[in-house]
Order: structure tokens, then C-alpha cells, then sequence
């Protein structure tokens, strides 16, 4: 027990490690005129702010190319998906948001790192935690909104709530419930990629809760014995749901599950780090097949709203975390070490975001609920004639001709 309480120690001091020692080193534009940034494609090329530590594979460069248009982007859609989650925690104490809700609030730079390494043509599969996801895939607030309290302007027609967002043109499958579920249905992604050799790829999310699932092992056997273009990206927050991960898993270095599977763990918690190692196993998965990432990242909020998040581990780390590795704060303080911003522009972009946000609440509201038909539809596949009906087999409730 002893040894349990030195590792957990260990663990939790890893999760504060300073986040800014590459700025220090990096320097700055000096732009007299910071409102013209949001145009600039220049080049900046930044440091990470921890190396990449790499299985089976040489990992990549620690020092990413980026602009002073995509910082500032990277800020807007980081604040907005954090100023969204927030404001689901508020909807859900109100009660109108029902039922399970699992907020992404703290892992922001997974979502919108990869994004800006991948296009929509590359597919995204993840768990139950995917709000940030579909808004990066290009959903909107009014629709995460809608979802979130059963609304017909939801993605999923107000049927799938919180934990089933879903966006096939913009390559998003979803938001699904069942633990580690998704990472096989990932895997057939891929096959499908490779098999229509369009450069394509697939990455399957999941967190380090369901890194011990036999499912995942099976589909990382298969993807690797057919070189299918598939990334399988563990998020891992430390805790799968209220168990820490040194309790959970022998070996938590899940970067190196996939055994004769490349791998490489990432700084989760800065989002040019995961830029760059998504643009890296994209390049490898399309040549080599499959690889595992493992993000590094946090929530703050609990498992889920159920969860206070605050009885297996302490309001201290959760406050380290904030202050020495947030992943908005991060790029804030390099939007502004670059002169790219003043505060008060960022400050007023922030405003920007919640009344905008406060907006597609209001909207979401005037949303009406689905018909009670809705109950029938995408129930069975279309052009098969089958009938549904009522409990009385009387009543035809629907016609799927």
C-alpha cells in the first residue's frame, strides 16, 4: 500500500509539469498593429513544450510551424468549446439537460489539435465525451444545444443526447456509449479508407479507462495484420471514471500497449504538440498502418455531472492542472507573447463567444421536442417494406418503403 501511495504521488506531481519553458526561448514578432494577425499566414515556429516520447518509431520534431490566423483560431474555438461546456454544466443543474453528461472541459487541444492536422475526408470515431469533437468536425452551437436537451434542431434530432453527436459528411461517427466500443467500428473505418485508397485515415478515441478492453486488442491485431490506415488515440485524463490509472493498469504507459504497434505519447494538454503528432501518425498510418497516441491530457469536471470529480483526487491538483498546463491559458500566453493580441482583444473575443453561446441556448429552447413518430424512425433500414406498428399491432405507426 505504501508503494500505491508513492506511485500515486508520482503520477499526480507528473500531471503539473510546467508547460511554458519553450517560450522563454521563442521569439516574438513584435506586430505594432495585433488585429492584423487574424490575416497573417506567416510562419512561426514553436516549440513544444515537452519532448515526444516514441515506441517502435523515431519520433517527430518537437518544433511546429504554425501562423498567427491559426493561433488566434486555435484560441477562438478552445475558448468557445470551453465557454459551451460551462454552460452545459449550468443546463444540466437546471434540468434541461437529462440523463448522462459527460463534459470535455480541460481536454480541448485533443480535439482541436487534431483537427488542424487532418481534413474532413479523415474519419473520427470516439466515446461518450464528444461534444468538442463535433463542434471541431464543424457542427455548430445551436445543434450541440439542441442534442443536449432533446431538441429536433439536434444533430441526432434530439433522439441521441450527449452521448451519441454524429456528423457523416464531416466525418464524424460518433458519440458512442458502450466502453471501448467504438475502437473496432474505428478499425472497419479504416479498412474501408484503405479499401477505396483515397489517403485517408481513421482515428478512434477512447481514454485510458478502456485501454484494458479486449476489443481494442483484437482490432489493433486485425488493423496491423492488414496495415489499415487506423490511429487509435488514447485521451488520457488519469482517471477512468473514479479509479486513478496507477490503480486501474499494471502498465500505464499506453503508448506502448500496442506492443508491436508504434506508439507515441503527447503532451495532450498543448495543442500544436498534438498538431504535430496527429500530422506525424497520419503520415505513418497511410504507409505503415496502424500506431497508437497517447494524449496526455485532464478534465476538470468529474466522470460525469454525477460525478463532483473531487473525492479520488484533490481540489489541489485540479487547481495545478489549471494554472501550470491549461490549454486555452497556454495559447493565450503565446498569442500574447507574440504581440499577435492585446488582452483586451482576446478578452472581447471571449465576450464574443458567450453571447454567442448564450444565443444558441435561447434558440436551442425555441427547439421543439421530437414527434412522438420519431419513436419508429431510424429503427430499420429503409426499402424493405417493413411496417412498425403499435403495442395492439392495430395502429401503424410507420411505413418504410
Amino acid at each position: 500500500m505504501a508503494l500505491a501511495h508513492l506511485t500515486s504521488s508520482s503520477s499526480r506531481s507528473n500531471l503539473l509539469k510546467p508547460i511554458f519553458a519553450a517560450l522563454s526561448s521563442t521569439p516574438s514578432l513584435r506586430r505594432p498593429i495585433s488585429s492584423a494577425a487574424a490575416g497573417d499566414s506567416s510562419t512561426l515556429t514553436i516549440e513544444t513544450s515537452v519532448p515526444f516520447t516514441a515506441h517502435q518509431c523515431e519520433a517527430p520534431s518537437r518544433l511546429v510551424d504554425t501562423t498567427p490566423e491559426e493561433l488566434l483560431t486555435f484560441f477562438r474555438n478552445m475558448a468557445t468549446m470551453r465557454r459551451m461546456e460551462i454552460a452545459a454544466d449550468s443546463l444540466y443543474k437546471a434540468k434541461l439537460i437529462r440523463g448522462f453528461c459527460h463534459l470535455y472541459d480541460g481536454q480541448e487541444a485533443v480535439a482541436v489539435g487534431m483537427e488542424a492536422a487532418i481534413t474532413k475526408k479523415d474519419s473520427i470515431i470516439t466515446a461518450y465525451r464528444d461534444h468538442c469533437t463535433y463542434l471541431a468536425r464543424g457542427g455548430t452551437l445551436l445543434e450541440v444545444f439542441s442534442e443536449l436537451m432533446g431538441r429536433q434542431a439536434g444533430c441526432s434530432r434530439g433522439k441521441g443526447g450527449s452521448m451519441h453527436f454524429y456528423k457523416k459528411e464531416a466525418g464524424f461517427y460518433g458519440g458512442h456509449g458502450i466502453v471501448g466500443a467504438q475502437v473496432p467500428l474505428g478499425c472497419g473505418l479504416a479498412f474501408a479508407q484503405k479499401y477505396s485508397k483515397d489517403g485517408t485515415v481513421a482515428f478512434a478515441l477512447y481514454g485510458d479507462g478502456a485501454a484494458n478492453q479486449g476489443q481494442l486488442f483484437e482490432a489493433l491485431n486485425i488493423a496491423a495484420l492488414w496495415d489499415l490506415p487506423a490511429i487509435l488515440v488514447c485521451e488520457n485524463n488519469h482517471y477512468g471514471m473514479g479509479t486513478a490509472e496507477w490503480r486501474a493498469a499494471k502498465s500505464p504507459a499506453y503508448y506502448k500497449r500496442g506492443d508491436y504497434a508504434p506508439g507515441l505519447k503527447v503532451d495532450g494538454m498543448d495543442v500544436l504538440a498534438v498538431k504535430q503528432a496527429c500530422k506525424f501518425a497520419k503520415e505513418h498510418a497511410l504507409k505503415n498502418g496502424p500506431i497508437i497516441l497517447e494524449m496526455d491530457t485532464y478534465r476538470y469536471h468529474g466522470h460525469s455531472m454525477s460525478d463532483p470529480g473531487s473525492t479520488y483526487r484533490t481540489r489541489d491538483e485540479i487547481s495545478g492542472v489549471r494554472q501550470e498546463r491549461d490549454p486555452v491559458e497556454r495559447v493565450r500566453k503565446l498569442v500574447l507573447s507574440h504581440d499577435l493580441a492585446t488582452e483586451k482583444e482576446l478578452k472581447d473575443m471571449e465576450k464574443e463567444i458567450r453571447k454567442k453561446v448564450d444565443e444558441a441556448i435561447a434558440q436551442a429552447k425555441e427547439s421543439p421536442m421530437p414527434d412522438p413518430s420519431e419513436l419508429f424512425t431510424n429503427v430499420y433500414v429503409k426499402g424493405f417494406g417493413v411496417e412498425a406498428f403499435g403495442p395492439d399491432r392495430k395502429e401503424v405507426r410507420a411505413l418504410l418503403l
